[in-house]
């Protein structure tokens, strides 16, 4: 049986210690590292080393008990989040880290969140129960509390008390306690279902450092989790990382069904790719092999075309939660042309796609979408170490999008001279946070189904750009109404100019709206405190609800823009002296709470922006010539309704 275990936790929880003891343990490695060693087995890349902190999620591959794990070491920082995140797409099972002297803190609240969104089955360590301070019983009344109810201690096995507790969640159960007929094996029987259903989260004490409580625990989490997967169904997989050695791709999945081979052929579109090796990797250590099974890990040479999220085998393709709210400048006065820089960052977007890598042609200059400041600091970093490229960033600035008020219809035309294509399409509002999606009401009699699968292409090939502030559209849904291609002159590219055209005219006929991002909070502090919280709150736009008291304590929950709040974290530690609990975590975007004055800020000129125009080009006497947006409509050659 494969079992993939990932490890998760706030950062400095002793996740990485917890998971090079549990290496030893099972043979996996020879010798225990350490993070502040510097030796830490999973901890491989020098950037890690020297910083003290996981940035990349890793694996490592051990046997017990008869079955094979594939255990994955997870950033424990907000930055580096994606990165975590992209792993849980993967794991059967999540052990989440906690200390039993800082307890539960703000990014333990967020891996929480994503696992119970991906229905992973969850085990807590209560690390650190060595250290002065630490209080178990404080941590379980707070795990209890701020994540699940159903969380219970086990300490000593299937004992009376796990025998009770399980027996109060089950009538038939109550029965066979109470006649004293409720055996060993089906209370471990129940609480292994528990657990897979997520309705019973244990948990176990002890401490990583001094390497207690770790193997107890592993076994537990071993007896307590299962899998299934056929390895006689159709092949499919999930691609959660991607890896360049000596500039050569590695593509990493998890394999969920079927058996792939050395030399087997994956078809991805219209393009068709071979498996030239498969490498099970422990650490930076790996053994080719010549095939795979259903449930394992494993990285792949010879595909080029999948990107992170995936799924092989399946047109579905993974959705991600954590994105990034901020976008830099990248500084860079050196030798090579900005082709091959801008290269250089395609292959870091590959293995990290929420860079988002912008060239933006107006201004000559390489934009990248990060999560905070940490994060640019190790990509000037891994540049240096990599690539021998000196690079900086310009502060990081608030990533805006916009979206429209009402509904239009946009008409795109493009009739250079030997080239031909029109477009008509119909702009509505999305509900907030669902993006730009598509639907087609042409008659194939009007265009056929190649073109009009060519402008629904052409509205998700990029970004396209709004007209208050050039920065991306959202939450538009595009319907293609109608079109018209010429049977001689149509050519590539013409309904992409279109297609353009059409987005950008119907966006100049509505009122358009800028978006910021939200940050949905979580604060916890002594209740002295609350008249500060609630008035720092509305100073910075945001709103709250209904404060929940105690005789020592409040709560409070709201929402804040990301531009009032990103900083907060610090000032809410100075006034509480350290002894305040913040959660953030991205909530989406909502109307900008000051838009007039981003938009005086970023001044942005839609009529000046060289990638994007709202007038058509129509043919007359051999000789092209533009039609401004607001007479286009007229100069159509399609019936319009």
């Amino acid at each position: 049986m494969y079992k993939t275990i990932g490890v998760l936790a706030h950062v400095d929880a002793g996740k990485t210690t917890f998971c090079e003891q549990l290496l030893y343990h099972t043979q996996a490695i020879k010798k225990r590292g350490r993070v502040d060693h510097q030796d830490a087995h999973l901890d491989n890349h020098a950037i890690e080393r020297a910083r003290g902190i996981t940035i990349f999620a890793e694996q490592g591959r051990f046997q017990y008990k008869g079955h094979t794990f594939n255990l994955i070491d997870t950033p424990g920082h907000v930055d580096f989040a994606p990165e975590m995140e992209r792993a849980i797409h993967v794991m059967d099972a999540a052990i989440i880290i906690v200390s039993a002297v800082e307890g539960i803190q703000g990014h333990t609240e967020t891996v929480w969140q994503l696992l119970q969104q991906h229905k992973i089955p969850t085990f807590i360590f209560i690390n650190k129960v060595d250290r002065e301070g630490a209080d178990v019983e404080k941590v379980m009344k707070a795990i209890r509390q701020e994540l699940s109810p159903d969380a219970i201690l086990f300490t000593n096995g299937i004992d009376s008390t796990v025998i009770e507790w399980l027996a109060e969640r089950d009538e038939a159960l109550m029965e066979l306690f109470f006649n004293d007929e409720l055996t060993h094996d089906q209370s471990l029987s129940v609480l292994r279902e528990l657990v897979q259903q997520r309705k019973a989260i244990v948990c176990m004490p002890g401490s990583a450092l001094k390497d207690e409580g770790i193997l107890e625990f592993f076994n537990a989490v071993d007896k307590l989790t299962t899998t299934h997967f056929d390895n006689n169904d159709t092949f499919e997989a999930t691609v959660f990382k991607i890896r360049h050695d000596q500039q050569q791709r590695l593509t990493f999945m998890k394999s969920t069904a079927g058996i792939l081979k050395v030399r087997d052929e994956l078809t991805f579109g219209e393009s068709t790719e071979k498996i030239t090796e498969i490498r099970l990797y422990n650490g930076t250590n790996y053994t080719s092999v010549q095939q795979i099974e259903a449930g394992d890990i494993f990285a792949v040479k010879g595909l080029s075309t999948p990107v992170i999220g995936d799924v092989l085998g399946n047109e579905h393709e993974a959705a991600f939660a954590m994105l990034p709210t901020l976008q830099a400048k990248v500084n860079y006065d050196g030798p090579l042309h900005v082709k091959e820089l801008t290269r250089i960052f395609r292959e870091l977007e590959a293995e990290e796609p929420s860079l988002r890598v912008l060239w933006n042609e107006q201004f000559q200059e390489i934009l990248v979408h990060v999560m905070g400041v940490i994060q640019l600091e190790v990509l000037i970093e891994v540049l240096k170490e990599r690539f021998s490229i000196d690079v900086t960033f310009g502060k990081p600035q608030i990533l805006y999008k916009e979206t429209i008020k009402d509904s239009a219809i946009g008409y795109g035309h493009f009739e250079p001279l030997k080239h031909y294509a029109e477009v008509h399409i119909k702009l509505e509002p999305n509900p907030r946070g669902k993006g730009v999606t598509f639907s087609n009401a042409c008659h194939a009699d009007d265009l056929t189904v190649g073109h009009q699968r060519l402008i629904e292409q052409h509205v998700f090939e990029r970004d396209h750009h709004g007209l208050l502030t050039g920065f991306p559209i959202t939450d538009i849904h595009v319907t293609l109404l109608t079109g018209r291609a010429h049977n001689k002159h149509t050519a590539g590219g013409d309904f992409r100019e279109a297609t353009l055209r059409g987005l950008r005219q119907g966006l100049e006929q509505v009122d358009n709206i800028l978006l910021e991002p939200y940050y949905r909070f979580k604060m916890k502090a002594s209740n002295e405190h609350i008249g500060r919280i609630m008035s720092d709150i509305q100073q910075a736009s945001g709103t709250f609800e209904a404060p929940i008291l105690t005789e020592q304590s409040v709560t409070i929950y709201g929402r804040a823009p990301v531009a009032t709040f990103i900083d907060y974290s610090t000032q809410f530690a100075t006034f509480t002296n350290g002894k305040g609990a913040l959660t953030l975590q991205f909530d989406g975007y909502d109307v900008c709470h000051n838009a007039e004055v981003i938009i005086e800020q970023i001044a942005y000129n839609k009529d000046a922006d060289p990638t994007y125009t709202s007038s058509s080009i129509f043919c007359a006497k051999g000789k092209g010539y533009s039609v401004p947006w607001y007479e286009s409509k007229d100069a159509m050659h399609c019936d319009i309704e």
